[in-house]
């Protein structure tokens, strides 16, 4: 009955917008006499024993964290005795250990198996190993007992650099921050070394045997996630596409060749309950296109959706390569009958350089101005990671009209003198 219950509420919880924190599931694996002391329940009406209360209050920090976008995107995985056992270079594919057969082997298995999980539910997988580039992408492409694939990881570095130099071009490549990346090893030499020379890396103390290494990262709460998004389960293959998309880039002498090859699209519509989700997840994990860095719970948004003085628009591209999902969000109010101010726009990572902030503006000030406005203003407030778009207002045409002490600037646009920006990218409204 209390099983019952409980997934009924987990059911009502998800239709209601809520983020339930479960502890029956820790309680059923520890005992519940570690959680439930009747002693303090009778004196003090004390649920939760203070034996747990610390790993109780992780589990509601890991929540709060990732309201506020504090989840980790990317886990980049070392291979020799990470993935497998043994060394792929000194042992050769027919003697790492992995798969049915021994205890060893079903354990680096079973790991990976967790390790699909995450790459499934939207968490980038890369490889950071220091061996040789085809003898490491050989057992992905043929041993029989290997889990994940080559497409399944976002970014494959193999070579001899030292692993922190190899994990800030992972980071570049797939254009996320440091601070945004868990880094899984089992030697604790090179765990050391990526602490000390990358500290905004997180780097989980691995145990020794890997039939622990799931539980080790999913005690960690890097990847706490309350909602899992359809962009989310597609992630993988977007960023195969961009694999791709970069190497067209690299082969084009023209950037605006290059843009019109990519025959892109941008798929633009008001807030609604089907996106919002996903809206709700950007809105609170962008962190460096994100003009106001502004967080909104599920509950805010649909509120700002039935505001009729409120604009909330949300961007989806696509290409000749694939579906990058949702993309970018704008929200913005009025101020007063002629003013629309943007209180937050963001944009993913994954597709800046290819103009779309251009072709998001044309579509605000188009609605602007069906809806009388005459002048749109544009925040930015700045914060540690969003430096790189401080100008994006000045190169889109704003006027800078006000900057306070903490650098905070304020921009202008006027509405009626605004002319289509050029833009390589066809624009349709769904």
């Amino acid at each position: 009955m209390i099983l019952s219950w409980n997934e009924a509420l987990r059911d009502l919880a998800e239709q209601e917008g809520f983020d339930l924190i479960t502890p029956d599931q820790y309680a059923a694996w520890q005992g519940w006499g570690c959680w439930f002391d009747p002693t303090l329940w009778h004196k003090a009406k004390q649920e939760i024993s203070p034996l747990v209360g610390p790993l109780y209050g992780d589990l509601v920090g890991r929540v709060l964290g990732t309201q506020s976008g504090l989840s980790s995107k990317c886990l980049v995985l070392d291979l020799d005795n990470t993935l497998w056992g043994g060394v792929i270079g000194d042992d050769g594919p027919n003697g790492l250990v992995l798969g049915a057969g021994s205890a060893a082997g079903e354990a680096f298995c079973a790991f990976q198996r967790y390790l699909s999980n995450l790459g499934e539910r939207g968490v980038i997988l890369a490889v950071c190993s220091k061996n040789d580039e085809a003898n490491a992408t050989a057992v992905f492409e043929h041993h029989p007992e290997m889990v994940l694939r080559l497409k399944d990881i976002a970014c494959f570095c193999a070579n001899w650099n030292d692993k922190a130099t190899n994990i800030r071009s992972i980071a570049s490549t797939l254009n996320i921050g440091l601070d945004s990346i868990v880094f899984a090893d089992d030697n604790p030499a090179e765990r050391e070394w990526v602490r000390s020379r990358l500290p905004s890396v997180r780097v989980p103390e691995l145990p020794a045997d890997p039939a622990h290494f799931a539980q080790c990262l999913s005690d960690s709460g890097y990847f706490e996630a309350v909602v899992v998004t359809a962009d989310d389960l597609g992630k993988a293959g977007q960023y195969q596409a961009n694999k791709e998309r970069a190497n067209a880039a690299s082969a084009a002498t023209d950037m605006d060749a290059f843009l019109a090859e990519l025959r892109m699209e941008l798929i633009w519509g008001p807030f609604d309950d089907i996106n919002r989700p996903r809206v709700v997840q950007l809105i609170n994990k962008t962190n460096q296109f994100n003009l106001t860095t502004q967080r909104c719970s599920d509950q805010e948004v649909s509120a700002f959706e039935r505001d009729p003085r409120c604009l909330g628009l949300h961007f989806r591209l696509l290409d000749r390569f694939g579906d990058n999902g949702i993309i970018s969000v704008v929200m913005a109010r009025a101020d007063g009958d002629e003013t629309l101010v943007l209180e937050n726009w963001l944009m993913s990572c994954r597709v800046l350089g290819r103009r779309v902030e251009r072709a998001v503006l044309a579509v605000v000030a188009t609605e602007a101005r069906s809806r009388g406005y005459r002048t749109i203003v544009g925040k930015f407030r700045p914060t540690e990671r969003n430096q790189m778009v401080r100008e994006h207002y000045r190169s889109l045409g704003f006027a800078c009209v006000a900057e306070d002490a903490s650098g905070a600037t304020t921009w202008c646009f006027d509405v009626d003198s605004f002319a289509d920006l050029p833009v390589p990218i066809d624009i349709t409204e769904r």
